[in-house]
């Protein structure tokens, strides 16, 4: 039975494990209300202060929904794994998808740090704070949040090596490189945002980012 779906392909094993498990739209609604609040639920308490009898409340569902969908408790915060990966990739769609030259990457930072400032600083990345709490004990977790880190740094490798197909950066950059580069910046910036609540702190992480993919434009 399938019931982990990863951020990077989750409509193709969502629609597998629809087939398989032959539900009906009322189900996959009851589900999907499940996950959302699950999700909810952890990215405001964390996955240890999780409680099902909250999610379930918060959802409308029983209990016999719940294992009906969901093997365990651990096989319903991968799905809530899976899912904040695809809402963080979903929030930076538009703006990651134009990151074709540098005013783009710009528009990309900025929105960024307006939005460390909109949430006060405050719940970090939630993917990371998934990876402080899942990595080192869930393997399949760990799996799910590798998938949605690399989806993530795929966008922007892809704009990297749109930029230097368009002769803005080098032809010898190596466009992969400068995408972990760039998403260690953001995501210590991030960090440090979340634990001083400055958001200045992001903005300065990302100049540093913005300097070193600089160093790489073609003269």
């Amino acid at each position: 039975m399938r019931s982990v779906f990863g951020a990077h392909d989750a409509g193709a094993e969502y629609a597998a494990y629809v087939q398989e498990r032959q539900l009906t739209a009322q189900g996959i609604a009851t589900r999907e209300r499940i996950v959302r609040a699950a999700t909810s639920a952890i990215a405001e308490r964390g996955v240890a202060a999780m409680s099902l009898d909250q999610v379930l409340t918060v959802a409308g569902a029983s209990k016999g929904q719940l294992y009906h969908y969901f093997t365990d408790r651990d096989d319903l915060v991968r799905a809530a794994v899976a899912a904040t990966g695809a809402n963080v990739l979903e929030v930076q769609a538009e703006l990651m998808a134009e990151l074709a030259d540098w005013d783009a990457i710009e528009r990309w930072f900025d929105c960024l740090v307006e939005l460390q400032v909109t949430l006060d600083a405050r719940g970090g990345c939630p993917l990371a704070s998934l990876t402080g709490a899942l990595a080192d004990r869930d393997e399949p977790s760990r799996r799910l949040l590798i998938e949605s880190f690399d989806a993530w740094e795929a966008r922007l490798a892809t704009g990297l090596a749109s930029m230097r197909a368009s002769g803005q950066l080098r032809a010898d950059c190596d466009t992969a490189r400068l995408a972990t580069s760039t998403m260690a910046a953001v995501q210590g910036g991030l960090v440090l945002t979340q634990v001083r609540r400055d958001p200045a702190q992001l903005r300065i992480a990302l100049d540093a980012a913005l300097v070193h993919l600089r160093l790489h434009a073609a003269d």
